[in-house]
Order: C-alpha cells, then sequence, then structure tokens
C-alpha cells in the first residue's frame, strides 16, 4: 500500500484539532444532569441508569433442571445397576417430593431438583419403559443440574449506574424482581435551523429556496437518544431573532443544538448572537466532511451549545463523532461513548492521501468469499445527503494515507453512530 506523510493542515497559522483532541476537549465540558426519577422496569430501555439494580434474591432461587430427563441418586445406580422404577413426576413450577431410594423422577426444565437426587439424566440417554427408566452406566454427580445463586447471588450488583439500559437490562433487572428502575431523566435539547432559504415540506418552493431536512435529521437522532426534543424550527437570519432564540433555548433545555449560522459571514448571526449571551469556541477539526464545529455557553446557567455546519452530511456525520458522546456524557453515561468500529478491507482505490481524516459514507458487504467488504459513494460531496441513506457505516480513511483495494481500514456502523 502506497503512503506518504502530509504536514498537518492549519488554519489561520494554527493547526487544526485533531479529532482526538476535539472530542476531549467537548467531553471535559459535559455535565451529567442531576435529576433522577422512577420508571417502570418495561419503560426503562434507552434511558441511563441513575442507581445500581442490586438482586435481594439468589438466581435461580433453588437448585432446578438444566434439561428435561430423570432426576437420580448417583448411589442407587451403583446399588441397582442403570434401571430405576419412575417414582414421581416433576413439571416446571412444581415442587417434587424427596427422592426415595431406588428411584428416578421424571423432570422438565425449570423444575426444582428434589431433595435426595444428585444427578439429572437426559432423556434422550434414557429409555422409558412404563413405570421404569433404563439409565446410562456413566451418569456424573452433578450433571445438568443448575445450582442456586448460580446466575446470580442475593445481594450482588447487576447492573451498575450509568449503564445505558437495553432490552437485555431490562430483563435481567426483571429476572430479580425490581418492577422500578431509578433513571436520570430526559436529556432537554432544543434544536433550530439558521437560513432564510430554508422552508418546511408541503410550502412551495420559491427562488433559491431549499426543504430543511437538517431539521428532520437532527431531531430523528435525538429521538434515537431518547431525548426531550424542543424543536424552535426555522430562526430568521436576524441577529435579534437569533438572541431571541438562544435565550429562551437556555431557560428550558439543558442543550442546545444549532445547524448553520455558525461562520463568520454577513449573513451568519449565530456566533455574533451567542458570544453576547455567553461564550463561544470555533474549532477546526482535521476531518471531512465536518472541519468546523460551535460549542459554547448561553446565558447565567451556562447552558451548552454545540453549531454544526449546515451542509447535511457535515451536520450528520459532526453530530455522530462530536455531539452524541456528548449527549450520552450528560446523560449520565459513564462508560465509554464513543463508537466502536470494525475492520474490513476497501473494495476500492484511493491514490491521493489527503491532510484530513475523511469519514466517507460506506457501505460494508460481503463479497462471494464470505469477506467484508467496504465500498463508498462515488460523490464526496457534503451536500449529497442521498448518500447517508445509502451508507451503513462511515468508513475511515486515514490522513496522509492512499489505499489500495484489499488494505485494511476501520469501518464505523451506523448502529454504532445512531442509536
Amino acid at each position: 500500500m502506497a503512503s506518504r506523510k502530509t504536514s498537518p493542515e492549519t488554519s489561520r497559522g494554527q493547526p487544526l484539532l485533531s479529532m482526538e483532541e476535539a472530542l476531549a476537549l467537548l467531553l471535559a465540558q459535559a455535565r451529567p444532569i442531576s435529576d433522577i426519577e422512577r420508571v417502570p422496569t418495561m419503560s426503562g430501555r434507552g434511558r441511563v441508569l441513575a442507581e445500581p439494580v442490586v438482586s435481594t434474591i439468589d438466581v435461580p432461587g433453588w437448585d432446578n433442571s438444566a434439561m428435561d430427563g430423570y432426576a437420580v441418586r448417583i448411589a442407587d445406580l451403583e446399588k441397582s445397576g442403570s434401571r430405576l422404577r419412575i417414582g414421581q413426576r416433576i413439571p416446571a413450577g412444581a415442587v417434587g417430593q424427596p427422592l426415595e431410594s431406588g428411584t428416578a423422577a421424571r423432570i422438565f426444565t425449570g423444575a426444582p431438583v428434589p431433595e435426595g437426587a444428585d444427578s439429572v439424566v437426559i432423556q434422550e440417554l434414557c429409555a422409558a419403559d412404563g413405570d421404569w427408566v433404563q439409565l446410562p452406566v456413566d451418569t456424573k454427580e452433578g450433571a445438568n443440574i443448575r445450582r442456586a445463586g448460580e446466575d446470580i447471588a442475593a445481594g450482588s450488583e447487576v447492573i451498575a449506574t450509568g449503564t445505558r439500559l437495553k432490552a437485555q437490562h431490562l430483563g435481567l433487572a426483571a429476572s430479580v424482581g425490581a418492577a422500578e428502575l431509578a433513571v436520570r431523566r430526559r436529556l432537554r435539547v432544543s434544536v433550530f435551523s439558521s437560513g432564510d432559504e430554508l422552508v418546511m415540506p408541503g410550502a412551495r418552493l420559491g427562488p433559491g429556496q431549499i426543504y430543511n431536512s437538517n431539521r428532520f435529521t437532527l431531531c430523528g437522532l435525538l429521538d434515537e437518544l431518547g431525548c426531550a426534543v424542543l424543536d424552535l424550527g426555522i430562526v430568521a437570519d436576524t441577529l435579534d431573532a437569533t438572541m431571541e432564540a438562544l435565550a429562551g433555548a437556555a431557560e428550558r433545555s439543558d442543550l442546545i443544538l444549532a445547524s448553520g449560522g455558525v461562520s463568520v459571514g454577513e449573513e451568519d448571526h449565530v456566533k455574533p448572537a451567542v458570544e453576547r449571551l455567553g461564550s463561544l469556541d470555533l474549532w477546526k477539526i482535521a476531518i471531512r466532511p465536518g472541519k468546523p464545529l460551535a460549542f459554547g455557553h448561553i446565558g447565567p446557567a451556562r447552558t451548552p451549545f454545540i453549531g454544526s455546519p449546515g451542509n447535511p452530511v457535515s451536520l450528520f456525520v459532526t453530530f455522530c463523532l462530536f455531539a452524541r458522546p456528548f449527549i450520552l456524557r450528560m446523560q449520565g453515561v459513564s462508560g465509554p461513548v464513543q463508537p466502536s468500529s470494525l475492520r474490513a478491507k476497501v473494495g476500492f482505490d484511493w491514490p491521493r492521501p489527503g491532510k484530513r481524516r475523511e469519514f466517507q459514507r460506506g457501505r460494508l458487504e460481503y463479497d462471494e468469499h464470505g469477506e467484508p467488504r467496504v465500498s463508498v459513494y462515488p460523490s464526496r460531496s457534503s451536500a449529497v445527503l442521498s448518500s447517508v441513506a445509502w451508507a451503513n457505516g462511515l468508513a475511515v480513511i486515514p490522513e496522509g494515507r492512499s489505499l489500495e483495494r484489499g488494505d485494511p481500514i476501520d469501518f464505523i456502523p451506523f448502529s454504532e453512530l445512531t442509536g
């Protein structure tokens, strides 16, 4: 694979921030919300646990059969050979009698092992004949028995504080009898778009106007993260309107997200509005798409503000790489918040190394040999939103590297970026 080094790109004489540097700066400012509420366990998916789930019971609560079969006492097999009388039948949900000497108990998966039994022989190895059963001679003590507390011991922590709850966590909480969960309240996020050229779907487009896709993308991404979204719609391209929207959002929200208007043009009013109401940092990041990112605080409560580029692909990529980890940390997630990637071979050539790390819209598929291969959308334009719908993840092309077909790269599935 061809490779060459490139000098760091600069902006007005200053080196661009690496993605890692920008993310570290951003996460250092994330303050988890402290408000806690209790919700039914069934409603906990996607919420962040505020208090650990501690089991008050052993799971399982008793020794039980792991298989359908016959519960026996090994000593009886040694005395009477491999043929025993079936003395009782124990289905799941029933409790059997102590095992009589010289007998076997017909038992089913999940049923309590009767007192005196020390092994369960699976039914496929047995031959029932009326009230008798023929058993294999090599039965081992303890076989096919799940011991009390083997999965979870009473008093143990089963789900830690800061866990973003998935379906399996709800099942685990229910298995120890937790009917309610203490979770952080939903993060309140205000969203607005800046630009007089924007109109809503359903309206007729006028000269120079476009439909506001960013509003739908942002609200959808926030909804997938379980946020409570306050949609401020389209804010007029004036300083007064922008300041009014930001000031109102700062009083009602935990976070404000804006798309567009954070540059330094005459019609870009978000930057001066944020600076008048609080403070703002404009970062140039060595990635493509999504080089500019704005971060600041607004009002006495210092409500965080993140401003993304107006181009729809740049907005999507910067949200996934920066806003999403910031939101997860604000929601109280204590573990890693960066997305995980996998390695796959490229199905294309990338002959010209770039100065910035590229997050290209990629599609991971499997070739005729079952090997994962990554292809990228033909257009690199950050205005082509259809590329995001075509892709199933982001292909990470390192800065200063050229690629040949078959070279390995990192690929971040959308499942790691949008949920």
